[in-house]
Formats: structure tokens, sequence, C-alpha cells
């Protein structure tokens, strides 16, 4: 085993070292699988994801096939926390866009956890607000902004996530989280690309000039990272590096 340092899911970081130790012995270290299914509408909620790296996409499945991303989460938060309001099947799929790894714990050890930890559900909390944003601002920008500013927001929100400027996606991909058609998704990419804001797209990578693609999303990326930061800064808990064990 060796331990990664400079890494680490930012809700854990924040819990003091009682209470994450309530987590510890059950938290597992998995990777992240760049397309991976992490789970689908329907199913029953088995483990909670806390992602150190990579990025995890919310979609939501229409009744015609059609999807659209709701909301990304990286490292700043979790997949599965919203089990510890009941038992329910999960009304959203969520598919990972950029591999990394993350730390598992069963659903039923969390939930025993979160049961006995003010600290941990303080934390849930503060996902819950920071995804809550995602989804209202996010709708609103479905309804009203043009969609190649919705597209560059996309981009940036996974840069955000993965701090690269070569982001793992496909145009296919890409028209799932936008929900519009693969033609339209081509003609986005050769105006960004004319425009310099996409510098090259090869073999399923999209590397972007992030400051010009900036200059065409809306503000709803900017929005969501100061919202982010705010919700974050109410924390009291000092944040620490969370050392990652690698198997």
């Amino acid at each position: 085993m060796m331990l990664v340092s400079g890494v680490g899911n930012r809700l854990l970081s924040a819990l003091p070292t009682a209470d994450l130790d309530l987590l510890t012995p059950d938290l597992q270290t998995v990777t992240l699988d760049r397309e991976e299914v992490v789970s689908r509408v329907g199913d029953h909620t088995e483990h909670v994801l806390f992602p150190h790296s990579g990025a995890v996409s919310v979609m939501v499945d229409m009744a015609n096939g059609q999807t659209v991303a709701s909301a990304a989460i990286g490292r700043e938060g979790a997949v599965g926390t919203l089990s510890v309001l009941g038992p329910s099947p999960a009304a959203v799929t969520t598919i990972v866009r950029a591999a990394g790894t993350a730390s598992r714990i069963p659903a039923a050890r969390f939930h025993a956890a979160f049961s006995r930890s003010p600290a941990i559900r303080h934390v849930v909390q503060l996902h819950f607000k920071a995804v809550l944003i995602q989804f209202q601002l996010g709708g609103a920008c479905n309804a009203l902004h043009p969609v190649q500013a919705r597209m560059a927001r996309w981009l940036l929100q996974l840069h955000d996530r993965i701090n690269q400027d070569v982001l793992p996606l496909t145009q296919d991909a890409l028209s799932q989280m936008l929900g519009v058609r693969r033609t339209t998704v081509t003609l986005l990419m050769r105006n960004l690309r004319a425009s310099g804001a996409i510098r090259s797209e090869r073999r399923g990578e999209i590397e972007i000039d992030s400051s010009r693609l900036a200059a065409v999303a809306c503000e709803c990326r900017d929005t969501m990272r100061l919202e982010l930061e705010k919700i974050f800064s109410m924390s009291t808990a000092p944040s620490r590096a969370f050392d990652l064990p690698i198997r």
C-alpha cells in the first residue's frame, strides 16, 4: 500500500479526526473508470462514493430515451448520499466522465456513522446545498441560455474538477449531457474551434483554451463556483489533507 498525498475528497477532509475515524474502517479505495455507470435510475443505493479525483455527471433520463446532465461531482462532493433520507430507488443515473479514484463505503455503514456524528451530517448538508444549487441554476440555464454557452459551461465544469485542459469527452457524451443531437454538437465544436476556445479534438479528447472558453460560457459556471466556495466557507472544521491509500 502506498499513500498519495495532496489528493483527497473535500467533504472527508473537512471532518474532524474523531468523526473521520467513524468512517475509516469501512472506507475502501476504488478506481473510477471512464464511462463507468455508477448507478442507474431505479437502482438501490448500496455504496456512497467520495471521489478524490476524476468527475461524475448526474444524468436525468426521460421516457423517450433523451438524457440531460443536471450536475457534475468531483472531489468536492459525493455520490449516493441521498440514501441517508431513507431507502428509495435512485431517481438519476450517474456516469464517470473522467477517470479517477474514490473512497467507497457501504451505504448501511455510512448511515450508521451519519446518525452518530453531527459533523458528518454537517458535511452532507454542505453537499446537498452544493448539488441543489447546480440543479437550480442548471434548470434555469437549460431553459434560458443558448446551447453553445451551455456546452462551454459544461466543458469548464469538467475542467474545474480535473484541473486539466485536455478533457476526456466524446461528442456522443456531450450530446447526452446537453440533451441535443450529435449533429448539433459537431456544429458547436466547429464554431468553438474557429474561435480558438477549443484547440483540438481527437480520439475522444477535447483540448480547450479555458480563458477563451470562459468568454463563451454563460455566467452560470462562475456563479456555481462562487456558491460552492461560499458553502464550503460555512464549514468551521479546518481543512485537512486526506491521504488516499492506493492498493
